[in-house]
């Protein structure tokens, strides 16, 4: 038995739960424009450990989203996890974002579909991976500018299924008819870091606590104050 706090600050999406084993006892997640974030975080972290029945000195790992996603928001959510990891001494599992994305979709696929979760990274451009049906990576990770052949390697034999808070600029652009594009938002949400989390638990996955760092894949680049 595994008792895990997930953490998850990557999108405007800040999500909290707590799994027994892989199975989520406790959820608590607010999607805010505003990233709402640093208010909220602590609070969330407190009501599900509560909610569960749990103290956090109970718990065997503290897991995070790890990026990429909002430079901010990651920031955010790492710093929390490193802090009480150093406190209560446990050790720190970080999961990928765009896997937990990917895996907010649950409709049915067929064998050979692809799914691509994408994040908004403005502009024209998404941070984007690709899985197969069993959520399994077939492509890493990357930031790009979204053109008519995106992709196009996946969509020529097979559906491709986009998802994310990315999709929706991508929808005027990729018409390849394989390409299906949910209607609703879906946002990386803590709920589907247990199942994960689990694994990596099991099998001693840890990161170094005093090396880890977000994977934020792009420099973060200020807004010029008009003051």
């Amino acid at each position: 038995m595994s008792i895990l706090l997930h953490i998850e600050t990557s999108t405007t999406n800040c999500s909290v739960s707590v799994s027994d084993d892989n199975k989520v006892v406790a959820l608590k997640e607010q999607n805010d424009a505003n990233y709402s974030h640093a208010e909220n975080l602590h609070l969330f972290i407190i009501e599900v450990l509560s909610e569960a029945g749990y103290t956090p000195s109970d718990l065997d790992a503290i897991c995070v989203s790890k990026g990429p996603g909002s430079y901010t928001g990651l920031r955010i959510g790492v710093s929390a996890v490193k802090g009480m990891c150093f406190a209560l001494d446990k050790p720190l599992i970080a999961i990928d974002t765009l896997e937990i994305l990917a895996r907010q979709y649950n409709d049915k696929l067929h064998t050979n579909d692809f799914i691509v979760p994408l994040i908004d990274a403005r502009r024209m451009e998404v941070y984007s991976a690709v899985y197969n049906s069993t959520y399994e990576q077939v492509r890493k990770t990357e930031a790009e500018v979204i053109d008519p052949e995106s992709f196009e390697v996946y969509l020529k034999d097979a559906k491709v299924h986009f998802i994310g808070d990315g999709a929706e600029k991508c929808k005027g652009v990729i018409t390849h008819p394989n390409a299906i594009f949910m209607e609703k938002v879906l946002y990386p949400s803590a709920k589907e870091m247990a199942t994960i989390a689990a694994i990596k638990y099991k099998a001693g996955d840890f990161e170094d606590l005093a090396y880890f760092e977000p994977f934020y894949l792009k420099d973060f680049i200020g807004v010029k104050s008009n003051k």
